[in-house]
């Protein structure tokens, strides 16, 4: 079978390759060639292409064609372990893989390696997802806790860990395992509701897998809330401050670390409307460094800064002599936004009905870099302490945090006033 040549080639500095459709004797069933190299052609033509008839058909005979199924099956088990949570497809792989170990005793060993690799994963993500259940239906609002228990909540986060770096060291932990469990079809089950490649076929009839990448989002949006509710907290003014300052180092030492994605939840949390509004509180804390840190979040530009700093990590990454040089972990919202955006704004098909590989070549390109930063592994000790708080202690709902808010420094205008009065009666039954 002719072989593909490197992606690269197949275009020049104006887009695709300009020999594509020079002529009709480049072309041989809907399929397009240059210098004998496949180069592109429709969906239809290129499935063709790939079933055996008279003149193409594979050796049957399995020792020849064992090592490459088994190689096939060995890349999908372990890049895509996810595929086999379902049930048909787990039969379907036992019945493949145990016609080929009916051939060799290697292969035998090899096929049962495969299989139990896989069956780890996928027991090792269920075990995850259990965690991540138990840990959300557990979870109560924290007004709702000091009202029934308020003797339970007598620490805060500087009680807990006291030391901002060691905080971010943490958060990394949580930053990493989390996005270790992120499966790369998560992301194309996330956008794609029916075939990428025909409009009138469904894809997906089962609802969308995309519990892990839920969950990671999810994460983020708890460490904001957690921020603004440890910042919120504090009766006294210069507590609120120290908290403040507090939050800058450790957003500092995450840009440092390259934890990109809790350094903008933390600057998300401090950002959020009652943190922000507390301006006697901010009055007393040294903003030059959160100034600092908001520059390099700055979004416009389309988060230009962000945008260079990341390279910058990933490139720290790609030279790393320790393990702490590998991390990158990036803001994922934006990683969604900017996969979304590609996936909505290119067309799957050419004006000519040949698949846009271009499109989706920058769309694998984007997913397995992140597939490359998630397998980092921590290289940081693990404190259960702060894990747990992390992970479990409750947080304010956003009603409740304008509560705290008014309640640390009175409302400044009839608005705020009025919604003041209103959350006492909702949350407190005072009026």
């Amino acid at each position: 079978m002719p072989q593909t040549p490197p992606f690269s080639a197949m275009f020049d500095s104006s887009g695709y390759n300009r020999n594509l459709y020079q002529s009709a004797e480049d072309s041989c069933g809907g399929l397009y060639y240059h210098d004998n190299n496949l180069l592109s052609g429709s969906l239809e033509a290129l499935i063709q292409h790939l079933v055996p008839n008279v003149d193409y058909y594979p050796d049957n005979q399995i020792r020849k064609i064992a090592p490459k199924i088994l190689q096939l099956l060995t890349e999908w088990t372990e890049t895509f372990p996810y595929d086999f949570r379902d049930e048909r497809m787990m039969r379907n792989l036992k019945d493949l893989a145990h016609r080929i170990a009916s051939g060799e005793e290697t292969y035998r060993k090899n096929v049962q390696q495969m299989i139990q690799c896989l069956i780890r994963k996928l027991a090792a993500l269920s075990q995850y997802e259990e965690v991540l259940a138990k840990i959300s239906s557990t979870s109560t609002d924290r007004l709702t806790l000091l009202k029934t228990k308020p003797q339970s909540i007598q620490r805060d986060i500087i009680t807990v860990c006291s030391d901002p770096y060691t905080l971010a060291q943490q958060l990394t932990h949580i930053e990493l395992e989390r996005l270790n469990y992120i499966g790369p079809e998560e992301f194309v089950q996330a956008f794609v509701q029916k075939d990428p490649l025909d409009n009138d076929k469904s894809c997906y009839s089962e609802r969308k897998k995309t519990r892990n990448l839920e969950a990671y989002v999810e994460w983020f949006n708890r460490l904001s809330y957690l921020v603004a509710t440890e910042i919120c907290m504090p009766v006294k003014k210069k507590h609120r401050a120290r908290m403040i300052e507090y939050f800058i180092d450790v957003a500092r030492e995450c840009f440092n670390i390259g934890n990109f994605n809790s350094l903008m939840a933390i600057i998300s949390g401090m950002n959020m409307s009652p943190v922000s509004r507390l301006k006697k509180t901010w009055a007393k804390v040294k903003t030059a460094k959160f100034d600092v840190l908001e520059h390099q979040m700055d979004p416009s530009s389309n988060f230009y800064n962000y945008r260079t700093a990341l390279r910058g990590a990933a490139q720290r990454s790609l030279t790393a002599h320790s393990s702490r040089e590998k991390i990158v972990i990036p803001f994922f919202s934006l990683l969604i936004k900017d996969i979304y955006f590609l996936n909505e704004g290119c067309a799957n098909r050419l004006p000519n009905g040949h698949v846009n590989f271009e499109k989706f070549w920058e769309l694998a390109k984007q997913v397995s870099e992140f597939m490359t930063w998630k397998q980092v592994e921590c290289p940081f000790e693990r404190d259960r302490k702060i894990l747990q708080y992390l992970l479990t202690v409750p947080v304010f709902s956003e009603d409740a945090l304008y509560l705290a808010s008014y309640e640390s420094e009175g409302p400044e205008n009839h608005i705020e006033k009025d919604r003041w009065k209103s959350l006492r009666s909702s949350l407190l039954g005072r009026v």
